[in-house]
């Protein structure tokens, strides 16, 4: 339920954190997360946007990650880039469930939400810490 490029979007926050602040270029970090380089120069101008990154310019050049990663998590960068939609209203429009969702929607609903508060509940940090502080990809 998490898009891919919301994943291409954590991979690169948490090789950040795990950069030591030191700036790293676009090939470098498409190469270490294993995301396309055009695809990841449109998510990092979205995640600078959104001021969870910066741009260094210059022969030590890069980006960075803005902020402590102990209070940044992953949620904070799905919403950023590719929010999970709670289910308010019936999608269908139909008459009967406008106060109440049916039990299919109710279910979906309920499956974003546990994803929301799995993703809200852990630190980029906790994630970087946890691998032993090497970025914790799979086959990385």
């Amino acid at each position: 339920m998490v898009s891919q490029t919301a994943e291409y979007a954590l991979r690169t926050i948490i090789w950040l954190a795990s950069s030591d602040d030191v700036p790293l270029t676009t090939q470098q970090i498409a190469e270490a997360t294993r995301v396309p380089p055009g695809y990841l120069a449109k998510i990092l101008q979205s995640l600078g946007r959104a001021g969870l990154v910066k741009s260094q310019r210059g022969i030590k050049g890069g980006f960075v990650l803005v902020g402590d990663p102990h209070s940044l998590t992953p949620w904070d960068v799905v919403k950023v880039i590719d929010p999970v939609r709670r289910i308010e209203h019936c999608p269908l429009g139909l008459e009967n469930h406008r106060s109440v969702l049916c039990p299919l929607h109710r279910k979906l609903d309920a499956a974003m939400a546990q994803i929301e508060t799995a993703l809200a509940g852990v630190t980029i940090a906790d994630l970087v810490e946890e691998a032993g502080g090497e970025p914790p990809f799979c086959g990385s």
